[in-house]
């Protein structure tokens, strides 16, 4: 138990969540769902159910430090890391690895976005220890994979052997990012996809043989500080690491590449909550389907919309059918549910019209 750890991150910006995900406060800070806990809070819950509370380690930026403390008073400030600049998951995931390697050279970890939806916390604390009891013992790079329900084009798909090599776990083949419909028709009927989560879990040691291969320039850098990451020199140290990292993902970085990659199938009610869409599918709806947040919202004639609104304020929305409405003090949005995909657009465009004011 004490060699377990799990680096939650939580540095994006969640555009696709704009107005409401704002860029200096963003989704994983919000309680989208109207739980009473935001996003990074749940997923902080999840894990303190079965990880100590001093292993539990989330890597952020620097803007968003004083946001966790306030939201996760719990946690040691030493495990609130801060990337100086944003470079997608494989530096994030480097910087964590690479750290946790001079403190514990046996540590296991969990990396994990914090802006996930799990429904069933109980089937998901099974499926972690099962891939770190997997971890534990073999030199592998384990990726949590979810039976998809219907053809998402949202999702990344990943192929998996049907022989299982150990109790529910299977060699990956191949990994495809977003197809399009009609792809993802004919994964699902296939039998052998799964959804990729984005939750992984590995022995450090064995990632960072993995970038030593795969991404050896990331390597070097991080290798050539890594006394520094765990001692006075932290920050100035990840300060001269990260302008020389590369802007890449860890799937395409290195586990699209790795021949030790495996997939554990799962279920425990999971989405990734990346637009508002997936946010409607999870939030109670009414008898006309209309997903409501926000306790002075008026219906009238309108259907399977998803309406978010301050309870202080009154919204009435009349003849709308499938819309996103989302209120907020400086922002009204009304968009095509089916356009959700293309929300990243209008924020590019509301930037170049009207400059930062409103992201």
């Amino acid at each position: 138990m004490s060699n377990n750890y799990v680096a939650i991150m939580a540095g994006g910006i969640g555009s696709r969540f704009w107005p409401m995900s704002r860029a200096d406060y963003p989704k994983q800070f919000l309680d989208i769902l109207n739980t009473g806990r935001t996003l990074i809070q749940s997923t902080y819950d999840r894990f303190a159910l079965f990880i100590p509370n001093e292993n539990i380690y989330i890597v952020t930026t620097e803007q968003y430090r004083e946001i966790v403390e306030e939201q996760l008073p719990e946690l040691p400030p030493a495990n609130i890391l801060c990337e100086p600049s944003r470079k997608n998951t494989a530096p994030c995931i480097a910087y964590i690895s690479y750290k946790l390697h001079q403190l514990n050279p046996d540590a296991n970890l969990i990396c994990a976005p914090a802006d996930h939806i799990i429904l069933e916390p109980d089937n998901f604390r099974i499926k972690c220890l099962e891939a770190l009891n997997f971890t534990e013992n073999i030199k592998a790079l384990v990726t949590l994979g979810i039976k998809p329900t219907h053809p998402n084009t949202g999702y990344g798909y990943i192929q998996y052997e049907q022989q299982a090599v150990s109790d529910n776990v299977y060699k990956v083949k191949t990994f495809t990012e977003k197809p399009d419909k009609e792809l993802a028709r004919t994964f699902i009927s296939s039998g052998d996809f799964l959804w990729n989560a984005g939750i992984f879990v590995w022995q450090v040691k064995n990632i960072i043989v993995a970038f030593e291969k795969f991404l050896p320039e990331m390597h070097d850098v991080f290798d050539g500080e890594k006394v520094n990451l765990a001692g006075a020199d932290e920050k100035s140290a990840i300060e001269r690491i990260y302008p020389q990292c590369v802007n890449i993902s860890i799937d395409y970085g290195v586990m699209e590449k790795a021949d030790n990659v495996y997939i554990i199938p799962s279920a425990f009610g999971w989405s990734d909550l990346g637009t508002w869409a997936s946010a409607y599918d999870n939030l109670e709806k009414d008898y006309l389907d209309n997903a409501v947040a926000g306790s002075n919202v008026m219906i009238i004639d309108a259907t399977k919309n998803i309406i978010h609104a301050d309870n202080k304020k009154l919204v009435l929305v009349q003849g709308l059918d499938d819309f996103i409405v989302v209120d907020t003090a400086d922002v009204l949005l009304i968009c095509k549910k089916d356009k959700e995909q293309a929300i990243k657009e209008y924020v590019a465009e509301v930037k170049r019209n009207k400059g930062d004011k409103f992201l």
